[in-house]
């Protein structure tokens, strides 16, 4: 979709958001596994039998230098059993607004992930999907980069890169 950009005035294009349709070790289930899963565009669940786990899908957006455009993410984080089953009771209630802690469950192109980022994740219904933020305090290059902003080539190439697999 191109448009006139309100901030410098020239003729620009959206960068499609990277998106996940899954939390990453939804690819790593078994058939069983994925017997026992729930999975809608926007809800995730996988029962094993002695415990679930739960997983909603969430924006994150990243600050750009140097351009108009933030590079967004569609992801996904877990979240307790408790705060999901919140969530859910509350999905159509436009006025539902909260925070919650959560994992994100997806790992990004350009970084290595080890281990979960955590996550707190802000809802407001009356604008749409939940936005999640990483906890800033957490070691990792993408909390870095989060906070501080990644260049517009960096963005172009991570784009790129995901349109292109």
């Amino acid at each position: 979709m191109k448009y006139i950009c309100q901030c410098c005035g020239e003729e620009k294009e959206d960068w499609p958001a990277i998106a996940y349709s899954a939390p990453q070790f939804y690819h790593d289930l078994s058939d069983i596994e994925l017997e026992n899963s729930e999975l809608s565009p926007d809800l995730f669940i996988i029962r094993y039998s002695d415990e679930s786990f739960y997983f909603i899908r969430a924006v994150l957006v990243q600050q750009v230098h140097e351009s108009c455009q933030d590079l967004e993410y569609g992801v996904w984080v877990s979240l307790s059993e408790k705060s999901y089953n919140e969530y859910v009771e509350n999905y159509h209630n436009e006025e539902f607004e909260t925070g919650y802690f959560g994992w994100l469950s997806n790992n990004l192109p350009d970084y290595s992930f080890e281990e979960s980022i955590p996550t707190d994740i802000i809802v407001n219904n009356k604008i749409g999907r939940p936005f999640i933020y990483p906890h800033e305090s957490h070691d990792h290059p993408f909390v870095k980069d989060f906070y501080d902003g990644i260049s517009k080539e960096e963005a172009e190439k991570r784009i790129d890169s995901v349109l292109n697999r």
